[in-house]
Formats: C-alpha cells, sequence, structure tokens
C-alpha cells in the first residue's frame, strides 16, 4: 500500500506515525505534504518518508490518502485532488475533517477518489486510539478493510452510520481533551493534601490508565467496577458524593453533548 498524507499537524501525523510505528505500512511507501513548509520538513526529519511539492503530487502517488487538514482547508485540498486526474478506481480518501459529511465530500471531489469519513483521536500516536469510519456510495469492502487496518493499527476502530459521526466527534474526538482536565484536576486536588506535584501527576495518570484497562478487559458496566471501590462508609462514598454534588456527571454528558453540536455546526458551514 502506498499510503499520502495531506497535513502534517497533529492527527494527520498521529495516524501516518502510528502506522508506520505499528508496521501497517513501510516508511519508504508513504509520501507526504503540508502547505506550511516547516510542518512537512519537521515530519521528514523524523521518519524516513517522502516530501511532495503538492497535493496532485501525493494523490498520484497514492493508493489511500489521508485527508487531514483544517474543515477550512477541505474544500481546496479536494479539489486539488480531483484535477489530478485520480479516479474512484485509484483512489481511497479517508477524510478526517471534523463536521464534513460524505455526500459533502463526494460532491467536490466528484468522481477523483473513493470516500470513507472517519474521526480518530490523538492518542493514536502511542497506540491507543479510538476511530470512527463511515463508508461513502463509491467504498468498498475491501476499502473497509484497508480503513479498519490503518485506523485500527494505532487503537480501537469501528465502523458505524455516518449519521452518529458527530456524536463520536464529541465523544472520542474531543475526548481526550475532556480527560487531560480530569487528570490535572485529580493531581491537583492531591497537591492541595500534600502529595508532591509530579506524584500527584504520575498517580493521577496512571489511575485513569489503569481504570480504563479495567473496563476494556473485563467487558464489566462501569457501574460495576464502580461499587467494586465503593465500601460502605468509606473514602470512596464520600469522594463520589462529592462529585453528584458538583454535578460532575451532567458537565461530562453536557461537554460531549456540546461539542456534538459544534460538529453539526462546523459541517454545516
Amino acid at each position: 500500500m502506498k499510503l499520502g498524507l495531506i497535513g502534517c499537524g497533529k492527527m494527520g501525523k498521529a495516524l501516518t506515525v502510528g502506522a508506520i510505528d505499528a508496521g501497517a505500512v513501510s516508511a519508504e511507501d508513504v509520501m507526504v505534504h503540508d502547505h506550511v513548509s516547516a510542518a512537512q520538513k519537521g515530519f521528514l526529519s523524523e521518519r524516513n518518508v517522502s516530501g511532495a511539492g503538492s497535493i496532485a503530487e501525493v494523490a498520484l502517488y497514492a493508493d489511500v490518502l489521508l485527508l487531514a487538514v483544517k474543515p477550512h482547508d477541505v474544500q481546496s485540498a479536494i479539489h486539488q485532488i480531483r484535477d489530478s486526474g485520480t479516479s474512484t478506481d485509484t483512489l481511497l480518501v479517508i477524510s478526517v475533517a471534523a463536521g464534513l459529511t460524505i455526500e459533502r465530500l463526494e460532491t467536490e471531489i466528484a468522481g477523483g477518489g473513493r470516500i470513507v469519513r472517519s474521526m480518530p483521536n490523538t492518542p493514536a500516536l502511542v497506540g491507543q486510539g479510538a476511530a470512527a469510519y463511515s463508508l461513502g456510495s463509491s467504498a468498498t469492502a475491501k476499502d473497509a478493510k484497508t480503513s479498519q487496518e490503518l485506523l485500527g493499527a494505532v487503537g480501537l476502530a469501528l465502523e458505524i452510520k455516518e449519521s452518529l459521526m458527530d456524536a463520536v466527534t464529541g465523544l472520542s474526538g474531543s475526548g481526550p481533551a475532556y480527560v487531560y482536565l480530569f487528570i490535572e484536576a485529580l493531581a491537583d486536588g492531591a497537591v492541595q493534601n500534600g502529595l508532591p506535584r509530579e506524584h500527584a501527576r504520575q498517580m493521577a495518570a496512571q489511575t485513569v490508565l489503569g481504570a480504563a484497562q479495567m473496563v476494556q478487559s473485563t467487558g464489566e458496566h462501569p457501574a460495576v467496577l464502580k461499587d467494586m471501590v465503593t465500601s460502605p462508609g468509606g473514602t470512596t462514598i464520600a469522594g463520589l458524593e462529592a462529585l453528584e454534588a458538583h454535578a460532575f456527571r451532567a458537565a461530562c454528558i453536557a461537554a460531549v453533548n456540546t461539542a456534538t453540536a459544534r460538529a453539526r455546526e462546523m459541517g454545516a458551514e
């Protein structure tokens, strides 16, 4: 597989580096382009990939193209892919642009490639991503397998209905930021009670990591695992009472709802 990357920002870089490190693609078979030359040069200095002078050059080179530009740059990028002479017979385009629908992408590319819409997240850089993808009208079963292999090489990858993609954006797309805020807050609480900052940060991060692994490994509902930690009259139930008093659960739900709504707005802009 020859992989092309358009956009060497955090997301595109995370997916591409993760796929290389996981062995899903060889670095020698990757070509990248970014209109910001410093971003492209930075990537080339880190991995033995090829750089291109234009989007069209990458499109003509690749079998699979990761489109990882900002939403407001997608239209221009798609038109350059289309005008390069590619077609649905030769190119699979996996878009990671938040909010942009398959219908809009297919309209803009006008036969220049098969479309898969995806929403990954940045933990892909450490092999722990959470991605969802939806197939366009011309995408094949082979494209679904390719998308699964590429996105799944750096974590969890699930095929979903496109109508659910904005909810994925609000959950896993934006979710790492919520978790980082939670880790920071947990550490702050420990520092307030005398624990050194670095110890607090390490313990908070490991606690979140371990709890998440428990959910994944056991298959138990989070509520069951929560109850396993919560002894009658103990410290955990006291802490949970404080979280409920400060509407922790409602705040988390509101964060996902608000981010989902913003993703829908971006798709309509």
